[in-house]
């Protein structure tokens, strides 16, 4: 054994082992209670705190939750339930409000008699909100009184106080995220009132309101949003769909209970090529799936057969029918009420319970089978969409045959376009997805050739949004997508599953013009990477480049500029406010720029800016993108004058 390994072990004592204790190990290790620590995990912090609220709701003791974003842009989340016990917990010696905020698997939720089902089951939600916020206040009514306790990075700063009377019950949390943990503590309106929005409709007759009151409006009022749904999921399913054709009038919306399981369903058809289908289980949202998925898909596809069958209606189709040809162009929201959910991992996003899987199969199975026997007109018009949805996927795997065929990884070569990378470790490589020859050929010379590949496409791809799947895969500038990332697509049994397995490219960057037509081209992208190549976003190897926006010079002073604030700034700093005094190139084209300004304003990992391209909530974007690409004019048109503030116009 070296000197030096003596020496290294022998430092390694008992007192070597540290103990966290109480909310330590949540301030030292935050992402593995939260899941990050970047935005996402802040807005996570809020729903932590709204899921008490919301747990007291499905109990039956609230009906009303207020959140509010506070001028110092901290949180309060108010309530009008049964308030947060105040009295003396005998075991922990302390008042059970503290036990609550500050000790971790504390609560409630883990007391049947309490709380019958629950979302946050680990019991370490508003503990950890607390040991991650600089200031915390809980204010409690209950028993006649109001109850105030204020804590510091999870530590009481006072005992329980008296600090008024209340005639209504209630609990209201105000807590400020500490800023040296997170990596912003800047809350979104928007990502706020997604979830709030969610929420409502999942849990039919609870108001949630929203209000905002960092920028006041002109009247001295705040921007306040409130949600309240009466239908609970036929009003989301409703809502996800407004901006796609309708294929049937009349959606189905189940409530039951199956081997005491609450399920409810509600599902639509539109005329979309897209299958939309969002689980919850106790308000969570599993985008992983799992059982209740697995069994509304079984019970989908066995009651439907069944009918279409026995309605005598495939007796000429001459050819199979698949299971996620019953699905195209459904829109359908799935949430279940389970005691105790086993999730697959800390972040609860799939569902294990066994016993789920039966109870929706047999709720969906009766439920649809109704509806069929009483709607036959609809039951055709499915019958006849599922016909047609076989059709198109026996002509895409035509297509898919030919681009498999092409793949590298088979032997069938890379498109002629590509301009491949030295390097063959898919970690360390970035494909740049370049719009037109011209700045393809820029970006060719600007690049560095041991990591960076370069595909440039000719022109605006293909809309996906409005073409059947063998019409995307005809496509020569999506085929070339998909085998220059060397991903293989679609089985008999999936035609759209997409195996990541050997991707080539760990970065795939979106780089178009700094103009409406380049914008445009970047969304026809997007668009093709969330409908058909979800694994690589969810994955986290989509990007957009941020070229810049303006060259700004001033002698032999010169400056690149991707923002108007930041040419604004170079104006008023060498040219006292004066633009005449300044020479600004406004860069429309990535093919204005030479190939050393393209690698070090747009292609350098050291200078650039890239924007990663993640899905916080994919029911909202579906929206997003059904609503911008797809055919429906008028809900387009509100969207641009919505945001109409934000959109940049070329001169």
């Amino acid at each position: 054994m070296s000197e030096e390994l003596k020496n290294t072990s022998g430092s390694y004592s008992a007192d070597s082992i540290q103990v966290l204790e109480g909310l330590e190990a949540v301030r030292k290790r935050p992402a593995m209670y939260i899941g990050d620590i970047s935005e996402k995990g802040l807005h996570h912090l809020v729903y932590e705190v709204v899921d008490n609220s919301i747990d007291e709701a499905m109990a039956g003791y609230c009906n009303k939750i207020d959140v509010v974003i506070n001028e110092d842009n901290s949180i309060s989340v108010a309530d009008n339930g049964r308030g947060i016990p105040v009295d003396f917990h005998e075991k922990e010696n302390k008042s059970a409000l503290e036990v609550v905020l500050t000790v971790l698997h504390a609560g409630g939720k883990f007391d049947k008699d309490s709380y019958k089902v629950s979302g946050g089951l680990h019991g370490v939600g508003v503990s950890c909100v607390n040991a991650l916020s600089t200031y915390m206040k809980a204010e409690v009514r209950r028993n006649g009184n109001l109850y105030m306790q204020e804590y510091s990075c999870g530590k009481p700063l006072h005992d329980v106080e008296i600090a008024g009377t209340s005639t209504v019950t209630g609990t209201k949390i105000t807590f400020k995220p500490d800023a040296s943990i997170f990596t912003t503590t800047e809350y979104q309106y928007k990502t706020l009132a997604d979830r709030l929005r969610e929420l409502s409709y999942l849990n039919a007759g609870i108001t949630l309101t929203l209000t905002d009151k960092r920028t006041p409006k002109e009247d001295g009022t705040f921007k306040t949003e409130t949600f309240h749904s009466d239908e609970g999921l036929k009003e989301f399913v409703r809502y996800l769909d407004r901006t796609k054709e309708k294929l049937v009038d009349n959606g189905i919306h189940i409530i039951t209970e199956k081997q005491g399981i609450p399920v409810e369903v509600a599902m639509t058809y539109n005329t979309s090529y897209n299958e939309n289908v969002y689980s919850y289980v106790n308000n969570i949202n599993t985008i992983e799936g799992g059982t209740h998925l697995a069994g509304f898909r079984r019970g989908l596809t066995r009651t439907l057969k069944k009918y279409a069958e026995d309605s005598k209606m495939l007796d000429k189709v001459k050819v199979d029918i698949q299971g996620d040809d019953f699905r195209e162009g459904l829109t359908a929201v799935i949430s279940i009420k389970v005691a105790e959910p086993q999730f697959e991992g800390q972040t609860k996003t799939k569902l294990g319970n066994n016993e789920v899987m039966g109870a929706v199969d047999m709720a969906i199975g009766e439920a649809l089978g109704n509806y069929l026997e009483e709607h036959p007109k609809e039951a055709k018009i499915i019958v006849d969409k599922v016909i047609l949805a076989a059709t198109a996927r026996h002509a895409a795997r035509k297509a898919r045959e030919m681009v498999q065929r092409k793949s590298p990884l088979s032997g069938g070569g890379l498109p002629g376009k590509l301009a491949d990378c030295s390097s063959k470790d898919a970690a360390m490589c970035e494909l740049f997805l370049v719009e037109g020859d011209s700045a393809g050929g820029t970006a060719k010379q600007g690049r560095d050739r041991n990591f960076q590949a370069i595909l440039p496409l000719r022109g605006k791809i293909l809309n996906v949004e409005k073409a059947m799947q063998h019409k995307v895969l005809e496509s020569e500038e999506i085929r070339n997508i998909y085998t220059a990332l060397g991903v293989t697509i679609g089985t008999e049994e999936d035609s759209k599953a997409l195996n990541i397995a050997k991707l080539r490219y760990h970065k795939v960057i979106i780089m178009t013009d700094a103009d409406v037509d380049g914008s445009h081209i970047a969304t026809l992208i997007l668009t093709f990477f969330f409908r058909h190549m979800r694994p690589l976003i969810e994955n986290g190897y989509v990007y957009i480049a941020t070229p810049p926006l303006y060259l700004c010079k001033k002698g032999k002073t010169e400056e690149y500029c991707w923002t108007e604030q930041q040419r604004q700034a170079f104006i008023d700093r060498y040219g006292n406010g004066n633009e005449n005094q300044i020479h600004t190139q406004r860069y429309k084209g990535l093919g204005e720029m030479n190939d050393h300004q393209l690698w070090d304003t747009t292609m350098n990992p050291e200078h650039r800016t890239l924007r990663q391209v993640t899905i916080d909530n994919a029911a909202e974007a579906d929206l997003v993108f059904s609503m911008l690409m797809g055919e429906e004019v008028g809900p387009r048109r509100e969207f641009i004058e919505e945001n109409a503030t934000y959109a940049r116009i070329d001169a």
